[in-house]
């Protein structure tokens, strides 16, 4: 019980901040209005780890890769504690680091999908409430990419680009992200017997 109460609280705190790094990189991307208080709060919260480094790590044709990298490395180190609080599991094996590097690249992108379908969720909502809130130009910039290919689907004046773009991650979450998920899990039990 003890153990699976520490496991619980690894994940949960590295994914809050893997989702917090992912934030900061997408915001940049996005080019949001960093005087804002929300990108103001991510930039605080990860400065301590992302600046150390971006000395080691250049980015790559404009993008932020040490926060990526950062992003990459925090879902892999929990991964390999939470298996390594296991006494069933194995960290020798050349194909258990595989199959880790593998599930810290895909937790990342599941990551990636939920924070956009929470944006996407918030926006939606604040736009029937109170649709000149603060946070619109940041949830826009983060969004506006990918609503655009749906945003001639309305019907009766509703805009259903966020209901479609919502059911096309959920898709992509539940079909191959799955599927490989379960893969690397598999080879994990696999290496491990």
């Amino acid at each position: 019980m003890f153990l699976e109460t520490v496991q619980f609280l690894i994940k949960t705190i590295a994914d809050l901040f893997v989702l917090v790094l992912l934030l900061r990189f997408y915001l940049q991307v996005a080019r949001a209005p960093f005087k804002h208080p929300l990108c103001q709060f991510v930039m605080a919260a990860t400065n301590f780890a992302v600046l150390p480094l971006r000395k080691l790590v250049p980015s790559l044709r404009g993008y932020d890769s040490a926060t990526m990298l950062l992003a990459w490395l925090v879902s892999m180190v929990s991964s390999v504690i939470i298996l390594s609080l296991n006494p069933m599991y194995s960290l020798a094996a050349p194909e258990t680091w595989l199959a880790l590097t593998l599930l810290a690249v895909l937790d990342v992108f599941k990551q990636s999908l939920t924070l956009l379908m929470g944006a996407v969720i918030v926006q939606a909502v604040m736009s029937w409430v109170n649709p000149y809130n603060p946070l619109s130009p940041i949830l826009d910039a983060l969004t506006r990419p990918f609503l655009r290919p749906f945003r001639r689907a309305t019907v009766g004046g509703v805009d259903l680009s966020p209901l479609i773009l919502f059911l096309i991650i959920q898709v992509i979450l539940m079909l191959p992200v799955q599927f490989l998920e379960n893969s690397f899990l598999m080879q994990l039990k696999v290496v491990m017997q």
